[in-house]
């Protein structure tokens, strides 16, 4: 038993140096840019962010040119067209505008970045855990707006150097293309956000709406993300945690 004991002992002394070695912080999820077409390297101060991007000013990922093409109903970021099956009404295409500003603008999506092969891109966003006010009221004010495609991110003709619907594509109204508003959100950029029943304020579901009076809430969302969604355990404590009760008696 005793060598079994001292062995131990070596184990828990050498528990908290492989422990550090192995660990993985989380603060590089933390306040990045994406690798993308129009993003910054790294994030910060843009004073003269253009309307609904504003609420990014003070840390943003995105340029002040970017910002303000995002509000262009078709602009050069991507030569894409809101209006491709009519125009598209101004409360719903508001949303469209803030889902381009939080993609472009924001510093606080890294725990959802993912890797990608693309000619314009190396990285996305997958499940980003939206707000449920934020999802239900973009379907609210999109509902009889009209589109041909449910997933905008592929499948278009873009023969004009523009996005049209694809041959034998219908134009039908958003509620009943996307019948609820988490088939809005999650799938009309291919799961690049995912439907929550969180709230805002709640820490634990990223808004494309704030009061940037108050403060970004995404930063705080970001770091319980990148945390693993748990209260930090010390190693230590863990390991003594498994021994066996007659061993912990030994020590």
């Amino acid at each position: 038993m005793a060598a079994v004991c001292c062995s131990t002992l070596l184990v828990l002394m050498a528990w908290p140096a492989a422990t550090a070695a192995a660990a993985v912080t989380p603060d590089s999820l933390l306040n990045i840019c994406m690798d993308a077409k129009h993003h910054k390297t790294e994030p910060g101060p843009e004073g003269q962010l253009y309307g609904q991007c504003v609420l990014w000013k003070d840390n943003a990922c995105c340029t002040a040119n970017t910002s303000m093409e995002a509000h262009e109903d078709q602009s050069y970021l991507y030569n894409f067209n809101w209006d491709h099956c009519g125009a598209m009404p101004e409360k719903c295409k508001r949303h469209f505008i803030q889902d381009t500003c939080l993609y472009e603008c924001s510093p606080n999506l890294g725990p959802w970045i993912d890797q990608v092969d693309s000619s314009w891109r190396k990285e996305r966003i997958r499940d980003v855990p939206l707000c449920k006010e934020d999802c239900d009221q973009w379907w609210e004010d999109c509902q009889d707006a009209v589109t041909c495609k449910v997933n905008w991110h592929k499948g278009w003709n873009w023969t004009t150097g523009t996005n049209q619907c694809p041959k034998g594509a219908m134009c039908q109204k958003f509620k009943y293309m996307f019948p609820t508003a988490a088939a809005l959100c999650e799938q009309i950029w291919s799961g690049s956000y995912r439907y929550t029943s969180y709230h805002r304020g709640s820490g634990h579901c990223i808004q494309m709406w704030f009061d940037p009076a108050q403060g970004n809430p995404n930063v705080a969302v970001a770091q319980y993300y990148a945390r693993g969604n748990a209260p930090s355990t010390s190693p230590l404590s863990l390991l003594l945690s498994l021994l066996p009760l007659t061993l912990l008696a030994q020590l």
